[in-house]
């Protein structure tokens, strides 16, 4: 069919930009989400020229899952728009399969069309049970009812930004097919903020930073990274819950944008021995009327007591919910001493081996860094792990806690005997949701060598969740 019969959507980057930032800014600012919904199905149904709209939602695992729902249905069935779980990992079992979509307005993007398609908006789902409750599940959605609550009963804003690192590697499926080649080939060798104009990895850097801009994700820098054909794409703070929603995005761009050149985008924790693996060091910090509460000038570093505390909850918790953080074989390989990685469960201004990092900072960006968070987490419980326990925690009697000599897991077995073992974590998930993560991550770690060894796996890649093929999966 002819392209110019094709009436759809297609906007420029900069009417792009503004739209998303206004949504951006109606989310921070706690718009009524009636009122936004209302907007949003009335901008839809005048919209004539986008034909549907792109629903995302994630897996207990973190693996981002979307469906396209043609404009006129959706508008007509919004309010019940049904999938089946038991196809989803983690989720139901075949006998209570059926599950709903609900649809979070607020959580609504308009997307490229070089990228994304033509007539096309991507908004987040929120996965509801039969009875209309919110599914234990989907962990968007306990993350999101947290932080709300958290806001009605003592005014806090959960903030959060993260620095996502990846590597782009030749060929558009690289990872699929590390079983056959048992190598990632670089596109690029020049190492740390090393990149000439023009060069493979700066115009995917680019290219993938345009999108981002155009999605409203208000960019910071970009730069190569300190490893050959190593990637990172800073941009700004958000609400916990829209943060978490950027990680998603983040990937997904990157994704599509490396498909589109030829090449694979890949968040494994470490997909290359011998070189710095991927992290996702997760700022964060939290406000009240405006006022950043883990900022004190006389405090020590500048933070405040409560801060220090939120800190003191999180090495208490580090091997309870390193699980959470650290969610598959590979990323215990990037817990390795020698590349500058953060597995000593400690809190400091400059040792870029804590667990935990107090960045220089002001009244508005005083925050802490969770450096031990690997990039292929699921970013909601990553979000909901650390907020939940920094603020409810128990804090440990040990002596000199932020120094003390602790070192987190260095394989996903001792990691899983944590997370199995802890009371704290069957508080965070309940035991039904506990079970099914701790099985699946079970499973995964099964179908690997016990011993990482020297050399990346093709099992490690192969079942990994992020990768996940169904196919080779199901001949185990």
């Amino acid at each position: 069919m002819a392209h110019e019969l094709r009436n759809f959507l297609s906007l420029s980057y900069d009417e792009l930009e503004a739209l998303n930032l206004k949504a951006k800014e109606q989310r921070m600012k706690r718009v009524a989400i009636h009122k936004i919904q209302e907007e949003r199905s009335k901008y839809l149904a005048d919209e004539k020229r986008i034909k549907a709209v792109t629903v995302l939602f994630s897996d207990l695992e973190g693996r981002l899952h979307m469906l396209d729902y043609d404009k006129k249905f959706l508008l007509k069935s919004w309010d019940n728009l049904t999938f089946d779980g038991s196809s989803i990992r983690g989720f139901t079992a075949q006998r209570e399969s059926d599950l709903r979509l609900g649809l979070d307005w607020s959580a609504f993007y308009w997307g490229p069309s070089d990228v994304f398609g033509p007539g096309k908006v991507l908004v987040f789902g929120e996965v509801i049970d039969k009875g209309g409750a919110m599914y234990p599940a989907d962990i968007r959605g306990v993350l999101k009812n947290y932080a709300e609550q958290l806001y009605k009963d003592e005014g806090y804003t959960l903030n959060a930004a993260n620095e996502i690192e990846g590597f782009l590697f030749s060929g558009a499926d690289a990872e699929r097919r590390y079983h056959e080649t048992h190598k990632f080939d670089y596109v690029n060798t020049g190492g740390y903020y090393h990149s000439l104009p023009g060069d493979p990895l700066r115009t995917f850097i680019d290219t993938s930073a345009e999108v981002q801009r155009s999605m409203g994700f208000q960019n910071e820098k970009d730069h190569p990274e300190v490893a050959p054909s190593q990637f990172e794409i800073n941009y700004s703070y958000a609400e916990v819950v829209a943060a978490a929603d950027h990680i998603q995005l983040y990937k997904l761009i990157c994704r599509q944008v490396a498909t589109r050149m030829g090449f694979t985008a890949s968040f494994l924790p470490k997909p290359v021995v011998g070189v710095n693996g991927n992290g996702m060091h997760t700022n964060i910090s939290i406000s009240k009327g405006g006022k950043n509460l883990f900022w004190d000038p006389k405090g020590e570093e500048k933070l405040s007591k409560f801060a220090w505390a939120f800190v003191d909850r999180i090495l208490t918790h580090a091997n309870d919910i390193c699980l959470m953080l650290n969610a598959s074989v590979n990323a215990y390989r990037r817990l390795d001493p020698h590349f500058e990685a953060p597995n000593q469960i400690k809190a400091s201004a400059v040792d870029r081996g804590s667990m935990v990092r107090i960045p220089i900072g002001n009244e508005k960006s005083s925050r802490v860094e969770v450096r031990s968070v690997g990039p292929d987490a699921n970013p909601y419980m990553v979000m909901y792990s650390i907020f939940k326990s920094g603020i409810e925690g128990e804090t440990a009697k040990i002596k000199n806690l932020r120094q003390a000599e602790r070192y987190l897991p260095d394989n996903i077995y001792t990691a899983l005997e944590h997370f199995r073992g802890s009371k704290w974590t069957t508080g965070l998930l309940g035991s039904d949701v506990k079970g099914r993560y701790a099985d699946l991550k079970q499973a995964s770690a099964d179908r690997c060598p016990r011993l990482l060894g020297t050399f990346v796996k093709a099992p490690e890649v192969q079942y990994h969740h992020d990768v996940y093929n169904q196919f080779l999966w199901n001949m185990f």
